[in-house]
């Protein structure tokens, strides 16, 4: 069965971007896309995806608000952060939510691909830049 996925950016171009690049996995499916925080939190509250990718930065809820929300209302969620920023204070941001993964926006696509099986399996999944954190 293929891992359902929720792609959550403010930005358009990089939504329809990874959507179509993550269809080319015949083992991932993106059901559904949001362009701000609160729409991934309802989205994930009606799709129920097996993996959210995440984006820190949006607006109306930015990433590690709309992790909360999610993970308080669905424990059992796995969410990875997908950013331009390198600082800890996001990335211990965003763990602390409740992430399974944080990987930065400049890695090559067959990282966050295998991200994705990685925590869709119920490992987590940092970059090597922030997994001491």
């Amino acid at each position: 069965m293929a891992i359902r996925v929720l792609l959550a950016d403010d930005h358009e171009i990089l939504r329809d971007g990874l959507s179509a690049l993550l269809r080319r996995d015949k083992n991932i499916q993106v059901i559904g896309t949001a362009s701000n925080g609160f729409e991934a939190y309802e989205l994930a509250r009606s799709l129920n995806p097996d993996v959210i990718v995440m984006d820190v930065s949006m607006p109306v809820l930015n990433g590690i608000e709309a992790t909360q929300k999610i993970m308080s209302e669905m424990p059992d969620m796995k969410i990875i952060a997908l950013t331009m920023h390198r600082e800890k204070f996001y990335a211990n941001g965003i763990k602390a939510s409740g992430a399974k993964g944080y990987l930065l926006k400049d890695c090559a696509f067959d990282q966050l691909r295998n991200a994705i099986h990685i925590i869709a399996s119920g490992s987590e999944y940092f970059e090597n830049s922030v997994a001491a954190i």
